[in-house]
């Protein structure tokens, strides 16, 4: 990950912890959560700012990384260490197992309204050959 999208990510954390969990800019009236990952290659945590879609009980994240032609390092720690943690900014974390839909029926329906309710996904899609996944957060 770029220092630049470091820095970006860590000015919305520390936005996001002091302000429970309330953000402006390009996130400003998104659901927004912190996923916290074990990194894949370094065994050290790391925390993603990401927006997310509620499907029932569940919590649905899209690894778009913008449409880029690579899957986020976010993606690659869960596919890595499935077990994460997630805040909602209400100042409990919670522990959650994140599972990955790659493809099929149930990545279809879920990409579908997070693009109907967020329609830059839509875009994030169109721009990349890869299929972006899915991942849904069971706590």
């Amino acid at each position: 990950m770029s220092e630049e999208i470091q820095n970006f990510n860590r000015g919305i954390v520390e936005e996001f912890r002091a302000n429970g969990g309330k953000v402006g800019g390009m996130f400003e009236g998104k659901d927004l959560l912190l996923l916290t990952t074990t990194g894949a290659k370094s065994g050290q945590e790391r925390v993603s700012p990401l927006v997310y879609h509620r499907d029932g009980e569940r919590l649905v994240i899209i690894a778009s990384y913008g449409g880029a032609d690579k899957h986020p390092a976010w993606y690659h720690n869960i596919v890595a260490n499935p077990k994460v943690r997630i805040d909602l900014g209400d100042g409990a974390s919670t522990e959650a197992t994140a599972v990955v839909h790659a493809e099929g029926a149930e990545h279809d329906r879920l990409y579908a309204e997070v693009a109907e309710r967020m329609p830059q996904f839509a875009e994030y899609q169109r721009k990349t050959k890869r299929i972006i996944p899915v991942v849904v957060l069971e706590r």
